[in-house]
């Protein structure tokens, strides 16, 4: 059985980015149904797949990272508004049986991302 899964890491500080709110929707058309509302740890990872088992599907997905409040809260010198708040990185998943790993590296004026394992 295949599972999706995340972990965020902080480039700027070379550590693991904690308390950061991640949801994760399933999109269909003009649908949008959020299915996961999480937070990361304390090792930037969150405590459990955010899809498996049956509710593990084919189809588009969006994940939205909050990083705004960790950004703001590591650096005294971000603009108001900062350049990042919500990170959305839409993504398909095509094979039911495989494992699924999105992780998000983030700095205060970028991002980037890759289908992990």
């Amino acid at each position: 059985m295949g599972r999706l899964t995340t972990h965020i890491l902080d480039t700027a500080s070379g550590s693991p980015a904690a308390g950061v709110p991640v949801e994760l929707y399933a999109l269909s058309g003009d649908n949008r149904e959020r299915i996961v509302a999480t937070s990361t740890n304390d090792d930037g990872r969150c405590e459990a797949p955010l899809l498996d088992g049956d509710s593990f599907q084919t189809g588009v997905y969006e994940l939205l990272f909050h990083v705004g409040d960790y950004l703001r809260a590591r650096s005294e010198d971000l603009p108001s508004p900062a350049f990042l708040d919500v990170v959305p990185i839409r993504f398909g998943i095509a094979s039911p049986d495989e494992h699924y790993h999105v992780p998000l590296l983030i700095s205060p004026y970028g991002y980037s991302t890759y289908r992990g394992s």
